[in-house]
C-alpha cells in the first residue's frame, strides 16, 4: 500500500515539478531576464516563497477546483495530474509560457468524461471567466502602475546608481511577494485532486507551530514546485522577459506587481470574506495561470508604450499553446485512464 500510495502521488509531485518549471518562475523571469539577480538567488527566493505561500493561504482556490471533480480513487488522482504535468512539460519543451490550471482543468474534465460524470458547467465557467479576467485585470493594473511609478522617479531625482539599487530591491520584495501569491493560488492545481483521496495525521512541532493534513500535502507540492523552479525554469523566464517585449528593470517591477497582485486577489479568502461582509462582490477562489498573469502585465506596458515593440508571433504562438492545453491534457488523462483499467 506504501509503495502504490508513493506511485501515484508521484503524479502531483510532477505536475508540480512542471508548475515550477513553466509556471513559478515568472515571478522573477523579468529580474532575471533584466540582469538585476542571478538566475540562483532568484529561484532560491521563489522557492521559500511559493512553498510558504501554499501551506498558510492554498486552500480558498483547492475548495473551488474540487467542484469540477470530486476524484475518490488515489490512481485516478495520479494519473490526472501525471496527465496535466505531462502537457505543461511539453509545452515548457516547446519554451511557451503555458498554463498549468489550464491543464488541470483540462484533465479533471477528462476524468469527469471517461467517468460518465456530467461536469458541472456553472463551476467550468467561473473558472473560463477568470481565464479572460486574469490577463486583462493584469494588463490594467500593469498600465496604471508604470506611468506612476515613472512620476514618482522622476520627482524623486534620485542619482542613477542609487535607482538602480532602490530598483534592485524592489524587484526582490516583488517577486517574494509573487512567489508567496503563486504558492497560495497554484497549489490547488498540484495537489488538489488528492484532497481527497490522501490523509495524513496533524503534525505538531514542539508546540511552536503545527500542520494539519492538508497544509502537509500543500508542503509536498511546494517542494516540488520549488524543485521545477530550479531545474527546468530558465528557458520558460527568457521567453516571458525577452522574447515577448523588451523590459527595462521598472517595467519589470511593475509586470511583477501586477502578476502578484492578480494572483492574490483570486487566493485570498480573508479578502473574500471581507468583500462579503461589507456586502460587496466576492472575488472567486479560483487557481489562475501565473502564465496568462505576466503576459497580460507585459502586453499592458507594450501596449501604453506603443503596440510596435510588441512581437505578435510570439503572442500567436502563446495563445496557440493555451488554446491546446486543456484539450490535450483532458485527451491524454481520458487515454491514460483508459489504458491503466484495461491492464489493471
Amino acid at each position: 500500500m506504501e509503495i502504490s500510495f508513493l506511485i501515484f502521488l508521484c503524479g502531483g509531485l510532477f505536475l508540480g515539478w512542471a508548475l515550477g518549471a513553466n509556471d513559478s518562475a515568472n515571478v522573477f523571469g523579468t529580474a532575471v531576464g533584466t540582469r538585476m539577480l542571478r538566475f540562483g538567488v532568484a529561484a532560491a527566493l521563489c522557492s521559500v516563497g511559493v512553498i510558504f505561500g501554499a501551506v498558510v493561504s492554498g486552500a480558498g482556490p483547492t475548495e473551488t477546483l474540487n467542484k469540477l471533480a470530486s476524484i475518490d480513487a488515489l490512481s485516478d488522482a495520479g494519473i490526472a495530474s501525471a496527465c496535466a504535468g505531462l502537457t505543461v512539460f511539453l509545452m515548457t519543451w516547446r519554451g511557451l509560457p503555458v498554463s498549468t490550471s489550464q491543464a488541470v482543468v483540462g484533465a479533471l474534465i477528462g476524468w469527469n468524461t471517461w467517468n460518465g460524470i456530467s461536469t458541472d458547467t456553472q463551476v467550468v465557467t467561473k473558472i473560463v471567466m477568470t481565464w479572460a479576467l486574469c490577463p486583462i485585470l493584469a494588463a490594467v493594473i500593469a498600465a496604471i502602475l508604470l506611468p506612476l511609478t515613472g512620476l514618482a522617479l522622476r520627482a524623486s531625482r534620485m542619482h542613477l546608481f542609487r535607482q538602480d539599487a532602490l530598483t534592485r530591491y524592489a524587484l526582490i520584495l516583488a517577486g517574494v511577494f509573487g512567489a508567496y501569491s503563486l504558492g497560495a493560488n497554484n497549489i490547488a492545481n498540484v495537489m488538489g485532486p488528492f484532497v481527497g483521496v490522501v490523509q495524513f495525521s496533524s503534525v505538531d512541532f514542539y508546540g511552536l507551530f503545527s500542520l494539519n493534513p492538508l497544509q502537509q500535502l500543500f508542503l509536498l507540492g511546494g517542494v516540488a514546485i520549488s524543485i521545477g523552479v530550479f531545474t527546468y525554469s530558465r528557458r520558460v523566464m527568457f521567453t516571458v522577459s525577452r522574447d515577448l517585449y523588451n523590459l527595462s528593470p521598472v517595467a519589470g517591477w511593475v509586470v511583477i506587481m501586477a502578476h502578484s497582485i492578480v494572483l492574490f486577489l483570486f487566493a485570498s479568502k480573508g479578502l473574500s470574506d471581507w468583500l462579503n461582509g461589507v456586502g460587496l462582490p466576492q472575488m472567486p477562489l479560483v487557481p489562475v495561470s501565473s502564465s496568462q498573469a505576466v503576459i497580460g502585465a507585459v502586453l499592458g506596458i507594450g501596449l501604453i508604450r506603443g503596440r510596435h515593440g510588441i512581437r505578435w508571433g510570439v503572442l500567436g504562438e502563446i495563445g496557440l499553446g493555451w488554446l491546446l492545453t486543456p484539450l490535450i491534457s483532458a485527451a491524454l488523462c481520458i487515454g491514460a485512464l483508459s489504458g491503466f483499467y484495461l491492464f489493471f
